[in-house]
């Protein structure tokens, strides 16, 4: 299926763990494709993957990777030397800050590249170097986050299926359907109304800070990712021992809080920007194409967006190919607004800062329908 083949980069080999599970081939009379499938979609998508692959587009260019990775660790060791050269006073460490927050950001693009196996062809290079960037550069675990944004991708935007979206109800209220949904059923665990003004100092400052780095022990520990535990905990050692050796307590935690901050800040803008817009709805058992489509759009491409974003601006070329390298997004944009056209589904690209305003209006949309179904007899 479209799902299976768009994960996995050897399929020879995973296509082997899936032998047990055959229990036998459809019968001759039973259709291949569910009647809530767009049949001549999926038939087109497929023209276009095998289009894809002839072009070489899911062919990584391994300097690109290599330039990305060698600015982070530039970046990272350049504010460390900051501090170390300039002292400790409110300016070297306002740009030390900075430079730490975008080497953190930069290293969260790219293990999300080595996490979608679109860095190196072999599957194990992916594996080792990401453990690397998340674990040992970010301190996160690279198994939780593959567990996490797997089920995001298979099921974008669909409740109970999709892990970014669980926010809903008990922080905010998603989608114009569950919204109404809450306030038929008078159900209030926030001031759903405000969520819009509430957004900008919980969910982008926060998610960092105390929930994703609670939440990737946790499962870490649980799941007995020892050898991911392990490398998070080089990170610590790493972090505490060059930058402790030159700040004071009270500093380094500032140090390691307000860029945790910033850095959660910058990630959860860029990426909601191309989701919680989207249409939130339970699975309706879609096709691949109208499923990733429904639940995914664009923002304008440019040198600064490409770098900002991870070239996540093209996120619904992301989801259509996730194991393409990003490089080959805007190569194969053309193509799918061409399959778009033909088959009149529509292809979203907006401003970045458009996008970023439309999360905001569909955080405020949803409160007030949440509000006047929550105050109708």
């Amino acid at each position: 299926q479209d799902a299976f083949v768009a994960f996995h980069v050897d399929k020879v080999l995973v296509s082997k763990y899936l032998k047990p599970l055959q229990i036998g081939e459809l019968a001759p009379d039973q259709p291949s494709i569910e009647p809530t499938k767009n049949e001549m979609l999926v038939k087109d998508f497929r023209e276009l993957r095998a289009t894809v692959e002839r072009m070489g587009l899911l062919e990584p260019n391994q300097l690109f990777f290599f330039l990305l990775l060698a600015h982070i660790l530039l970046l990272d060791a350049a504010a460390w030397l900051i501090l170390f050269c300039f002292g400790t006073s409110l300016l070297p460490f306002v740009f030390s800050l900075l430079l730490l927050t975008i080497s953190q950001v930069q290293a969260s693009w790219l293990q999300h590249d080595l996490g979608h196996l679109s860095v190196f062809r072999k599957t194990k290079w992916n594996h080792l170097l990401h453990k690397f960037v998340m674990c040992h550069l970010i301190g996160a675990s690279a198994k939780w986050w593959t567990l996490l944004h797997s089920q995001h991708h298979a099921k974008p935007n669909c409740f109970h299926k999709d892990p970014d979206i669980d926010m809903h109800p008990f922080l905010f209220t998603l989608g114009k359907k569950f919204s109404v949904e809450l306030g038929i059923k008078k159900k209030k665990y926030m001031p759903y109304n405000h969520q819009h003004k509430y957004f900008f100092i919980t969910l982008p400052p926060l998610l960092f800070p105390t929930y994703f780095h609670c939440h990737t022990f946790y499962i870490a520990y649980t799941k007995k990712y020892w050898a991911d535990l392990a490398w998070m905990l080089t990170f610590y050692i790493r972090f505490f021992y060059t930058y402790g050796s030159l700040l004071e307590t009270k500093t380094l935690n500032s140090l390691i809080s307000l860029h945790r901050m910033l850095e959660s800040s910058w990630f959860v803008w860029v990426s909601q920007m191309n989701h919680i817009p989207m249409d939130i709805d339970y699975d309706k058992n879609l096709d691949w194409v109208s499923t990733q489509l429904l639940a995914t759009c664009n923002v304008e491409q440019s040198l600064f967006n490409d770098w900002f974003t991870g070239h996540l601006n093209f996120q619904i070329e992301h989801h259509l190919f996730p194991t393409m390298p990003r490089h080959n997004y805007c190569k194969v944009a053309p193509l799918v607004k061409s399959l778009c056209a033909k088959h009149g589904l529509e292809y979203q690209c907006k401003p970045l800062l458009t996008a970023f305003a439309d999360i905001v209006h569909s955080l405020k949309t949803s409160g007030e329908l949440w509000h006047d179904a929550y105050l109708h007899k």
